[in-house]
């Protein structure tokens, strides 16, 4: 189960990764596209976090709602409506609910991939954030299925991220900026997958913790 309290914690810890990281993502943005990744996100989770009291009293489908809805209004370029959405998807599967189950969770995260499939006109296999996020979906699912816990399962979705952010360095990207640079583009890394991945790596840390 993860409850409000846990899901507040999730987004205020995935705020401070993106900060932590904003130079990182941006110097991979800069190789392959507009070399503002990480400034964009960074910013637009620093609004989510200075909004997050507003928030304490809401349920878990509202959270994650008005969550998708400060990056659609404060992060520039691709990522804030690719991410907004995918935030804004999963909140409308968590509508009304204080606590998720883990079959919530994993529906949660499939709403969240179809609205960046979505918002994205993408898929996987073109050099973007979904090269991370339906390997960990898929581990995640399989799992969960299987009766492991949603530590357990979401710990080996996390490699399933790693090795697709790995993945994204062999592939030429076919879609957004980076699509312009053709062969150029092979043997770099995906901002958005590289994005992803710590989001997931975040989620990680804070539920086990719990």
């Amino acid at each position: 189960m993860i409850s409000t309290e846990q899901m507040l914690a999730v987004i205020k810890a995935i705020a401070q990764r993106m900060e932590m990281e904003k130079d990182f993502l941006t110097q991979l943005d800069n190789e392959i596209g507009d070399g503002d990744h990480g400034i964009n996100l960074a910013r637009g989770f620093k609004s989510v976090k200075e909004k997050l009291p507003t928030f304490a009293d809401k349920d878990i489908g509202a959270i994650l709602k008005g969550v998708g809805m400060e990056l659609v209004s404060t992060v520039g370029g691709a990522s804030g409506p690719l991410y907004g959405t995918a935030f804004m998807k999963a909140g409308n599967v968590c509508k009304g609910k204080t606590e998720l189950t883990d079959a919530d969770f994993v529906a949660a995260f499939n709403a969240a991939i179809g609205g960046i499939q979505m918002r994205g006109k993408a898929v996987e296999g073109e050099k973007t954030m979904l090269d991370a996020l339906c390997p960990a979906y898929k581990v995640l699912k399989e799992e969960i299925d299987d009766g492991k816990t949603l530590s357990e399962a979401l710990a080996d979705a996390v490699n399933a991220a790693e090795n697709g952010v790995e993945f994204t360095k062999t592939i030429i990207a076919t879609k957004g900026r980076a699509s312009y640079l053709k062969e150029r583009s092979l043997g770099h890394q995906d901002p958005g997958a590289t994005s992803s991945l710590y989001m997931l790596q975040t989620t990680l840390g804070v539920l086990q913790e719990a």
